[in-house]
């Protein structure tokens, strides 16, 4: 019984510090420093919740760009069943997603002769990746163009301005972040 007192205490000590007082203390630090971030870097049009800048949404109207397929159920982009397809290389069921993905995108576009990139015909490993490549980006440009009757040159410098560099310089590869492009191609800021 002599044990018992001082580990019950301990316990209920340790389960107040590390289960309501670190808790709190991190959540209001990130509230006060990285407030945005603390809240899901949402995306606001005037009252209207448009989406964040965290986790991708799915187009599918050719006169937006596309972003990474999506491999979680029930719907793409569901952020309570983040992970990926789990389909490695050799399965053939990869292989079949990945021609009729490609299929697709060269009857949208089907004067565009150029490889398509792997990221526009494979999931991330979350299943949520808001961003393509730059390349994944350029490839879309001609059908996004052409579908919304604006230049190309418009529509690249559209891209390029949307374009995030590495992570500090260092971090990571340049990417898009396709919801924030085509809310600039609507004409609407990001807010």
């Amino acid at each position: 019984m002599s044990e018992l007192r001082p580990a019950l205490v301990l316990f209920l000590l340790l389960t107040i510090v590390t289960g309501v007082v670190y808790p709190l203390v991190v959540t209001g630090i990130g509230q006060a420093v990285f407030s945005n971030a603390a809240n899901g870097s949402l995306i606001h049009d005037g009252d209207s919740l448009i989406g964040s800048r965290l986790i991708g949404q799915p187009f599918s109207d050719p006169k937006y760009f596309f972003g990474r397929p999506s491999a979680t159920v029930p719907q793409p982009y569901n952020g309570a069943a983040s992970s990926g397809s789990n389909q490695g290389p050799t399965n053939p069921a990869l292989a079949t997603a990945i021609t009729h993905r490609v299929t697709a995108l060269r009857a949208l576009d089907p004067g565009n002769e150029a490889p398509v990139p792997i990221d526009l015909v494979t999931a991330s490993g979350s299943g949520l990746d808001p961003h393509i490549s730059p390349a994944a980006a350029e490839y879309q440009v001609p059908r996004v163009a052409r579908v919304r009757d604006r230049p190309e040159s418009e529509i690249r410098a559209l891209v390029k301005q949307a374009t995030e560099g590495r992570t500090l310089g260092i971090l990571g590869e340049p990417r898009v972040n396709v919801l924030l492009l085509n809310l600039a191609l609507d004409g609407k800021q990001a807010g």
